[in-house]
């Protein structure tokens, strides 16, 4: 039986690994939260960018560009983008859970992020590029896993591209 000494070293053990994961849980949900609200700012301009080009492809008949083709869907390109670092394994759980529901022999997937190329080769799942973020992505870092999803579309090797 634990001395009493020993009793009082693990609850205080104990205490300070719950102070270290509470404050951890509270720098991940301002992260999170912080995010969300990048995300959000941006709605008005994704929203306004929708309807610029839905106008366009309305009223311009003639006018036809190669990736507003809508294809029968035999092939599908997926872009995973899991999280590598933080209190979001939650996050990635509901990925992989949705991933695991795409048909492997008509998916192609492009990975974003360690965690996401891990759990595809993983499973089996056919992995064509994998990519990496800083801990706070920029745009330039999304150009070039749009630019190889835009190729991979062009060239026919898929007919539908998800994020």
């Amino acid at each position: 039986m634990p001395s009493t000494h020993d009793l009082r070293r693990r609850i205080k053990s104990v205490s300070s690994t719950s102070q270290i994961t509470k404050a951890m849980q509270m720098v991940a949900a301002s992260k999170m939260r912080k995010a969300q609200e990048a995300a959000l700012t941006t709605r008005p301009f994704a929203q306004l960018l929708y309807r610029i080009q839905r106008h366009a492809t309305t009223h311009a008949r003639d006018f036809t560009h190669p990736l507003l083709q809508v294809r029968e869907v035999r092939k599908r390109g997926v872009i995973l983008v899991g999280t590598d670092k933080g209190l979001c394994g939650a996050l990635n759980s509901n990925l992989f859970r949705l991933v695991a529901q795409f048909d492997p022999a008509t998916t192609l997937f492009i990975a974003a992020g360690k965690r996401a190329a891990q759990f595809i080769a993983h499973t089996g799942r056919q992995l064509v590029a994998e990519f990496t973020f800083s801990d706070t992505p920029r745009f330039d870092e999304a150009r070039p896993i749009a630019s190889f999803a835009r190729e991979l579309f062009l060239k026919g090797e898929v007919d539908q591209v998800q994020v």
